[in-house]
């Protein structure tokens, strides 16, 4: 389960009421869940939800909330340092994710939530996030890309459908004040 710290109040609401749901509808407490899971033939994150759906019927997000009680990952919700760490291992892209970070920890009500594969910053909702690509960095925002000149974001990049707009960052000296401002203005529709 996440450390409530890294988690909105809406995503920790959410978490409880799946961990709620999984209780009350099947009987069984989440270590008992886990310790069935702990039964599991198969040896891969996928394969092991998928054979908790064939086994025990349980959807992707229940299945998910009791590998990860049964199967700890090493760099997970529970370890956000060590996310960011492994994430953030290129200095270059290191550099760009810190300027960017300056820029939206200096407003209110922020909340951090670090993912495998991105950061994300929410403050009800989530508003922003960074990817480090392999030249640079990519900003997905919250706002209407046509009227700030930004590019459409790109499909499902494994972050909030709520991000429509995006920017690739090549350098620390690229966060200016018009980046900023748009961070800004995404934080204030959150």
């Amino acid at each position: 389960m996440p450390e409530t710290e890294s988690l909105t109040q809406r995503q920790r609401k959410w978490f409880a009421s799946v961990r709620e749901g999984l209780e009350r509808e099947t009987g069984r407490s989440l270590d008992d869940w886990a310790d069935l899971a702990r039964a599991c033939p198969e040896t891969g994150l996928r394969k092991r939800a998928a054979w908790m759906k064939a086994t025990y019927g349980l959807g992707r997000n229940r299945a998910m909330m009791v590998l990860n009680a049964a199967f700890p990952p090493e760099a997970g919700w529970s370890k956000p340092e060590t996310l960011a760490g492994t994430l953030w291992a290129d200095p270059a892209a290191r550099a760009v994710h810190e300027a960017v970070r300056h820029v939206v920890l200096a407003l209110p009500e922020v909340v951090v939530g670090q993912r495998k594969g991105f950061t994300a910053y929410s403050r009800k909702l989530q508003f922003c996030a960074l990817r480090p690509l392999r030249q640079g960095v990519l900003l997905g925002l919250a706002i209407e890309p046509a009227a700030n000149g930004l590019k459409q974001a790109g499909g499902k990049g494994g972050w909030s459908e709520r991000l429509l707009s995006e920017i690739v960052l090549g350098a620390p000296d690229e966060v200016t004040a018009p980046i900023a401002e748009l961070v800004r203005q995404a934080w204030e529709r959150s």
